[in-house]
């Protein structure tokens, strides 16, 4: 499923020398996606029918609470899922046309990495304390593209350089803890784009960062975008760090996309009470003194995720059609799509 929308970049064909080229300036295609977790308490439905598509050149941004669904989501485009107790019963994942899910593993691997490259959200437990950064950096050019040990090391210290780590020939050799928390996420972004990934994936890049490093992280990422024209998702809990990167927002709720925007619609006028609720719940310079709004309740378990509507119980617009029959993700207005029954109140409330 997809939307119209406006992205800010160009768009741009991957790499002359790669196997798979965007059809019509698509990359991924993700199609009712479902991933379950068998557990011994029974099935948590983590992904309930996630749809949504990345083009060249363009950024998508993922939000939601914690548990709503993000990284599962990520990581089952990544192919990285522990299966068992993962299960992927329905869905499709598309990269370039190219069905991932049921792509054998060793030609899985030659999308992973050179294609498709992920951040992770912890930099420190992501990195091997006991190898040096530049080894681990060189590791793909030797894993991926054969290169010696000299070669790739100095491939190793170029990209230390790119994402500008002051020092890195002398800083090469140095291990993960003798850097600081910004440094070892930029060694991270290193790692990604080592190999020109055509697609990125940011799970939570700026998590634990002060502001000022926030800042320097995801200007870094906007601008390596753009020079290498990559599609870019970027998951996040935080709405203030997407605003001004992101061309299209899809929000998740209880493992489903519940809304889906250009972002500066969504940020104009939010289409789902969960988006609104979100939105309403970030600090404003002009409301000093005042009571922080707020989403009463919790997400719910994903071993009993509730009938009809999975947010009803904590949505102030419920009504009984909302606790019986689960709302389709609808285009509610030109390039707006949104999963709930009431969504023409909340947009035009």
């Amino acid at each position: 499923m997809s939307t119209t929308h406006t992205a800010r970049h160009a768009r741009a064909p991957q790499e002359a020398g790669s196997a798979y080229q965007p059809i019509d300036g698509r990359l991924l295609d993700v199609e009712d996606l479902h991933v379950e977790f068998h557990t011994d308490d029974g099935i948590a439905r983590a992904i309930n029918g996630v749809n949504f598509t990345l083009d060249a050149g363009e950024t998508l941004a993922i939000l939601g609470e914690s548990g709503s669904g993000k990284s599962v989501t990520a990581q089952a485009i990544m192919g990285i899922l522990d299966m068992p107790p993962a299960k992927i019963p329905q869905g499709s994942v598309r990269y370039c046309g190219q069905e991932l899910l049921t792509m054998p593993e060793d030609q899985r691997r030659h999308v992973r990495g050179p294609e498709i490259s992920m951040i992770f959200q912890d930099a420190l437990s992501s990195l091997n304390p006991v190898f040096p950064v530049g080894w681990q950096i060189a590791e793909m050019f030797r894993q991926h593209r054969g290169m010696n040990k000299s070669d790739s090391l100095e491939q190793a210290v170029r990209l230390m350089e790119r994402v500008a780590i002051p020092g890195a020939k002398s800083r090469v050799k140095a291990f993960p803890h003798q850097f600081s928390g910004g440094m070892r996420q930029r060694i991270m972004i290193a790692m990604a784009i080592a190999l020109d990934p055509a697609v990125l994936i940011a799970d939570e890049p700026t998590t634990a960062l002060d502001v000022t490093v926030q800042a320097q992280i995801m200007g870094l990422l906007a601008e390596l975008q753009q020079e290498r024209q990559m599609g870019l998702i970027l998951i996040t809990h935080d709405l203030g760090v997407v605003a001004d990167v992101a061309d299209r927002i899809a929000v998740m709720y209880a493992g489903r996309i519940v809304e889906q925007a250009d972002v500066y619609e969504l940020y104009r006028k939010p289409a789902h009470p969960y988006t609104k609720g979100l939105l309403d719940s970030i600090p404003r310079l002009d409301q000093k003194g005042e009571t922080l709004s707020a989403i009463g309740g919790l997400p719910p378990n994903l071993l009993r995720i509730p009938p009809g509507c999975s947010f009803n119980p904590r949505c102030r617009y419920a009504q009984d059609v909302c606790r019986q029959d689960r709302p389709e993700l609808l285009e509610v207005a030109p390039g707006r799509l949104s999963a709930c029954h009431f969504s023409q109140e909340v947009l035009h409330g």
